[in-house]
Parts: C-alpha cells; sequence; structure tokens
C-alpha cells in the first residue's frame, strides 16, 4: 500500500468534514462560545490528554511490535504537547471525558483500524483544529503561544504521514486498505458530528455561509 495514497485519499473523502472542522467555528465549538484564552488553552490541552490516554490504552493491549511501538511514541509526543500547552498558562486536563472522537477509538481492537484511525484520521482532525488555536493567538497578539502551536501542528501533520507507514506495515489482507480507509474516515465523522452539534447547540449553522 502506497502510504502518500492513502492519506490523500483519506483527505479527498473528508475534505468537506475537515475544511469545516479548522473553520473559524471551531473554537466557538470546542470552548461552548467563550473565546478567552484560559478556555482555549483548557480546551487544547484536554484534546492532547485525550489522544495521549487513547494511544497508552492501545500501546498496553496491542500485540503487533510495530503497532504498539508506534502507539507508544504517539503516546508520548501527545504527553509532551500537553505539557507545552500547559505551559502556556494555569489549565488543567489531568483527565477529561473522552469526547466522541475518542469514544469512537476506543472502541477500536482491531490493529489496522486503531492505526488508521488514530495514527491518521486523528491527526487530520487535531491539524484542523490546531489552525484556528494558532489563529486565535495570533489575533491575540501572542507570538510566543502562537508558535509553539505552530510547533504542534507540525508535528501532528508528520503523525499523519507516519502514521501511513504504520498502516502498511501491519496490514496483512486484501481487505485491509478498505478496512482502514473506514476507520480513519469514520473517526472523521465522529469528530465532525460533534462538532456539528456543539454548534447547532448554540444556534449556529454548522455549513459555511456562502
Amino acid at each position: 500500500m502506497d502510504g502518500a495514497d492513502f492519506l490523500e485519499t483519506v483527505r479527498e473523502s473528508n475534505a468537506t468534514a475537515l475544511e469545516r472542522l479548522g473553520s473559524d467555528k471551531a473554537l466557538v465549538a470546542a470552548t461552548d462560545a467563550a473565546l478567552e484564552r484560559e478556555r482555549v488553552l483548557e480546551a487544547a490541552a484536554a484534546a492532547e490528554v485525550r489522544a495521549a490516554v487513547t494511544l497508552e490504552a492501545w500501546a498496553d493491549d496491542e500485540a503487533d511490535d510495530r503497532a504498539r511501538e508506534a502507539f507508544r511514541e504517539a503516546a508520548a509526543r501527545e504527553r509532551d504537547h500537553h505539557e507545552r500547552v500547559v505551559a502556556l498558562g494555569d489549565v488543567a486536563a489531568a483527565d477529561p471525558p473522552p469526547d466522541a472522537l475518542h469514544e469512537y477509538l476506543r472502541g477500536l481492537e482491531g490493529t489496522v483500524e486503531r492505526a488508521a484511525a488514530g495514527l491518521v484520521g486523528r491527526p487530520l482532525v487535531a491539524a484542523r483544529s490546531l489552525l484556528q488555536v494558532i489563529n486565535f493567538f495570533v489575533n491575540e497578539g501572542d507570538r510566543a503561544a502562537a508558535e509553539t502551536f505552530r510547533e504542534l501542528r507540525s508535528e501532528t501533520d508528520e503523525q499523519a504521514e507516519t502514521g501511513t507507514a504504520v498502516v502498511a506495515a501491519v496490514r496483512d489482507g486484501p481487505d485491509d486498505r478498505a478496512r482502514a480507509e473506514a476507520a480513519a474516515s469514520r473517526a472523521i465523522d465522529a469528530a465532525y458530528g460533534e462538532y456539528a452539534d456543539s454548534l447547532e447547540a448554540l444556534g449556529i449553522d454548522p455549513k459555511p455561509v456562502c
């Protein structure tokens, strides 16, 4: 399986959802319209912790050596991201409840599905969300925070790219490509569904106004 082709297929298949997840409404949904520095940092920190907890749990029960190591490395990266977010302000996200994305991820058991959804689908979602966090701090004139989140987003983009290599390495059947694509897309769908529901609860149309 060609990794670049797999990543591009997932992106193209979910282009609309990913575009909307990276819109200027993303932080409105994540903070319940409380667009304040503390709330933005809390939302960002919670996202990193949720990812770390999911990946750590996978690493603990994964039989495939390649996947287990990849989950551990990704979890360590998410823990590091959390520490860097927390360092920007007095925020806490020690054990946030799972959101829709992580409820879906934590229900996965297959190695191929976990690798595709957790190491490709999830980073694609996170990178879109981080874009609006960067924009928030640029608008706030906080260059240090904006630069920190640019670094986190760059590393998250790299995770999506390297995740495709893991998916390719753990494939062992002719149907695995389809299963991987479906799992990654469902992860994105879960995130988008919650995003849309959050905005609708606030009386905001999640679709862009043309």
